[in-house]
């Protein structure tokens, strides 16, 4: 079978699927560019050239995963979070372009050239956390996940961009085990928001894929933030950053949280939904 053929059959069989019909192209010509570690541009070149038995077979396996709704970037393991490569696994949840706000609002209120220490709470795959030490040479960040699996993705991630004489992994519900540590100069988070309610109308490949750990948060989609805010009150030096993603419809409720906070803003995303939270603790 030659790779025209393979890219076509797989395309017809994703095409059948009402969850992948949109996205069938796209998804068919990823995964085999991934199974055959192949360039677009060989393919684009010659696409009459064979695929050997045991490559069709691996990517006839990583289809029959994505038509079981399995996501790409668990498939190839690889997801792009601000310019940077990422290992993901389904221990940790899929850095999403959105979260990309959190750390561009925040590099633009941290001062760059000089020494600060910033929690992630909730790193996961240690996108934050990464992508932040990356961006301020001068930073040291602690990462803390309640999630064994997820700090050890988090801490391949921050091995591989060269990042773990600056990030500090801790296993913690939210920031109890720094709880008296020095304060920090800013704590950052993307905590699970999704209510409990929304499980059902959730897109399947979520739903029955991602880590409910990291997307679940009580019938309100506000607990993590109700525990969060006030710890972090607390581990913030005055004038500190408190920097949260937040979920669709929850901006008023996470003003009122942050009644007590000076410098509050609120920034949308692309889609024109409040998405990131920013505010400080106050001097006094």
């Amino acid at each position: 079978m030659t790779l025209r053929e393979a890219l076509t059959a797989a395309t017809t069989h994703l095409s059948q699927n009402e969850h992948l019909r949109d996205t069938a192209s796209r998804d068919a010509e990823l995964l085999l560019l991934h199974t055959l570690q192949l360039p677009r541009t060989i393919l684009l070149a010659y696409p009459a050239r064979e695929v050997a038995p045991t490559q069709l077979a691996a990517y006839e396996a990583a289809i029959a995963r994505r038509l079981a709704l399995e996501p790409i970037q668990y498939i190839t393991g690889t997801q792009e979070f601000y310019g940077l490569a990422l290992h993901v696994t389904p221990d940790v949840l899929i850095p999403r372009p959105e979260t990309e706000l959190l750390v561009e609002t925040v590099l633009q209120h941290l001062p760059s050239g000089q020494y600060l220490r910033i929690a992630d709470v909730g790193t996961g795959s240690g996108a934050i956390a990464i992508a932040i030490a990356h961006h301020l040479p001068q930073s040291h960040i602690t990462a803390l996940d309640l999630s064994p699996q997820a700090l050890a993705i988090a801490r391949q991630n921050a091995e591989t961009h060269h990042l773990t004489d600056r990030i500090r992994f801790v296993q913690s519900d939210l920031l109890q085990e720094v709880a008296g540590e020095a304060p920090f100069d800013a704590i950052l988070s993307n905590p699970p928001y999704i209510p409990t309610t929304d499980l059902a109308s959730l897109h399947p490949q979520v739903r029955e894929h991602e880590p409910h750990t990291a997307l679940f948060a009580g019938s309100g989609g506000l607990d993590i933030y109700t525990r969060l805010i006030p710890q972090a009150h607390r581990s913030l030096r005055p004038g500190g950053l408190l920097a949260l993603e937040i979920g669709h419809g929850q901006a008023e409720s996470i003003r009122q949280l942050l009644a007590q906070w000076k410098d509050l803003l609120i920034y949308n995303d692309l889609q024109q939904i409040p998405r990131t939270v920013l505010a400080r603790k106050s001097m006094s």
